[in-house]
Parts: C-alpha cells; structure tokens; sequence
C-alpha cells in the first residue's frame, strides 16, 4: 500500500489545530451558508485535533467575522500584509507584470479585426 507516513500525517493534523470557524447558534434545518440570517448570534469554534470545540460567542455575523478576520497588520513598508490565500482573491500585486501587448487569444476583436487570426 501507498500509505503516508504518521509523521507526516500527524504534521498535516497538527497544522490545522487552532483554526476558527463561525456557525449558527441556534440551528433549525441543519447547516447554512454564513450569509444566511447575519443578525443571528453565532458560535466561534476552535478545532482542538480531534473535533470542533466551542470557543467564542458572538452576537452577529460582523463579530464573528472580526474574530475570524482580524485586521491586517502594518508592513515595514507601509503597506499592509497579504497572506498567500488572499493574494489570489485580490489580483496582483499593484506594480506587478502588466497584460503582455496582443490580443490574447480568448478577447474579443475589435471592430474592423479579422476574427481568429493568429
């Protein structure tokens, strides 16, 4: 068998303890979507390893959002940190490598182009 070694598997759990998460407080069908009733008081979670455990209360969506999203703090440059999974949400970094000059193959001609010309 092609099984992962438990040190390896035992780094990947532990890297996940600590994480937050918010749901409901009150629940009535199950499961929903955190843009779902964002007056309702919500549960902050904390992952302990093995299950999720209560950590927090917060009355709203936008407290449990201030736990869970703390504010960026301040780089030494005077911009504020990106983490690498909200890089990828906001684009490129501003400076960063402009489009390449063309056409590209998926953008639409413009008028008088010949379409599909390589």
């Amino acid at each position: 068998m092609d099984d992962e070694p438990l040190e390896e598997w035992a780094e990947r759990r532990d890297r996940r303890v600590g994480r937050l998460r918010a749901v409901h407080a009150v629940t009535g069908e199950g499961p929903q979507g955190a843009h779902v009733d964002p007056e309702a008081p919500r549960v902050i979670e904390r992952w302990n390893g093995y299950a999720w455990e209560p950590h927090l209360f917060a009355a709203s969506l936008a407290e449990a959002k201030a736990v869970l999203y703390p504010p960026a703090q301040e780089a030494p440059s005077g911009r504020p940190e990106r983490g690498p999974e909200r890089q990828s949400e906001r684009g490129p970094e501003p400076g960063g490598r402009p489009l390449r000059p063309g056409r590209g193959r998926h953008r639409k001609p413009r008028p008088g182009e010949a379409e599909g010309g390589r």
